[in-house]
């Protein structure tokens, strides 16, 4: 099925714009897709991205800054989810001891184990682009990224 039959629209203004229309339909379709993996353990994507992030630099704390920087989503509150992270026992703050205004952050062994339980689920997490090959997929990576070239 294609783009025109999923939003029930015939006509683009030009191949521009159907590509843009299809690459945020199929955003949307993946993220909802995703959220029930996530969902299975009480997180966001959000807040996945952040303890993968987290779980990469460790033992090394990030400040919320640093994290903000490394995140998939720029326009997160980055903040409040890492506060929402720390009610849930899966990271810690502390006061940088390098400089007193900044927070560092740390994943704990609880946040760890929950990302070590996900990483059981990758296969599930990949099949959501399992009806390209590798070769499509390596593709379609170089699309993205050239899109972003200017």
């Amino acid at each position: 099925m294609g783009i025109e039959q999923d939003i029930h629209q015939a006509k683009f203004r030009n191949e521009y714009q159907k590509a843009y229309i299809n690459l945020v339909y199929t955003h949307n379709w993946m993220t909802e897709k995703s959220k029930a993996i996530f969902a299975s353990e009480d997180i966001t994507s959000q807040q996945f991205n952040i303890l993968r992030i987290l779980r990469g630099s460790f033992p090394q704390p990030l400040s919320t800054l640093q994290i903000r920087d490394r995140m998939l989503d720029k326009m997160s509150d980055t903040s409040r989810i890492v506060d929402r992270l720390i009610a849930k026992g899966l990271v810690k703050k502390a006061v940088c001891k390098t400089d007193r205004r900044l927070v560092d952050v740390i994943i704990t062994d609880k946040g760890k184990k929950l990302l070590e339980r996900l990483d059981i689920r990758q296969d599930e997490m990949d099949g959501i682009l399992s009806n390209l090959s590798k070769k499509e997929a390596a593709q379609l990576s170089e699309l993205l990224d050239k899109i972003r070239e200017k």
